[in-house]
C-alpha cells in the first residue's frame, strides 16, 4: 500500500495500558465512523505497515482507543508513538453536493462565474491557515481560497469546479508586473 493510495486518519499520541493499547488522535469531523476499524496502516520506516485491529472504541472526543494484533506490551506501543495512521482511499464515504475531498478535485477544470474557464486544479495547499486551490492559468499559478462563498458547485461528472471569485483576485496572478 502506498501513501498516495490512502488518506490520513490520525496520529498515535499515547499508549493506554501496559498491554499495548494505544490512543489515536483522529483527524476527522466524524470520529464515530472509525469505531469499527478492522485494519489500519501505520507509517513506519518510509513504508505503510498494516495492523489488524483486535479491539476499537472511542476513548474521548477525537481519540480512538485501539488494541492492535502483535502489539502486546508497553514497549511495543512505545514504538508506535507519533506514527501517522492511514486507510485506503476506497474506505472514504462518497461526498455529494459542494463537499469534496481535496485529492478528488485535482485535475478538475475551474469555471468562474464572471471570468469563465480559468484552468485546472494542480494542487491543494493545506500548509496555510486557509486551504487554497492552486490553479494553473496559462502557466501561472493562482490561489483560490476553499470557502463556501467562493465554491458554488462541484460537477463530478464534468470534472468541473464552479467558483465565484471576488473581483480582482484572479487579476493578482494573471496581470504582468
Amino acid at each position: 500500500m502506498r501513501v498516495e493510495d490512502c488518506f490520513f486518519v490520525g496520529t498515535v499520541v499515547s499508549k493506554y495500558s501496559f498491554k499495548g493499547e494505544i490512543l489515536l488522535k483522529l483527524d476527522t469531523d466524524e470520529p464515530e465512523r472509525y469505531q469499527s476499524l478492522e485494519t489500519l496502516f501505520l507509517a513506519q520506516d518510509n513504508a505503510l505497515v498494516p495492523y489488524f485491529v483486535v479491539k476499537c472504541s472511542m476513548h474521548k472526543q477525537g481519540l480512538l482507543r485501539l488494541k492492535l494484533e502483535d502489539v502486546s506490551s508497553e514497549e511495543d506501543a512505545n514504538l508506535l508513538l507519533k506514527t501517522k495512521a492511514y486507510l485506503p482511499l476506497s474506505e472514504l464515504p462518497p461526498l455529494t453536493g459542494n463537499r469534496f475531498y481535496f485529492h478528488e478535485v485535482i485535475g478538475f477544470l475551474v469555471e468562474d462565474k464572471a471570468l469563465g474557464s480559468l484552468g485546472k486544479i494542480i494542487r491543494v495547499n493545506e500548509q496555510t491557515a486557509q486551504a487554497t486551490l492552486e490553479i494553473d492559468i496559462n502557466g501561472k499559478t493562482a490561489l483560490i481560497p476553499i470557502v463556501d462563498d467562493i465554491i458554488t458547485a462541484v460537477d463530478r461528472n464534468a470534472r468541473t469546479l464552479h467558483v465565484d471569485t471576488p473581483p480582482g483576485l484572479i487579476d493578482l496572478y494573471t496581470q504582468d508586473a
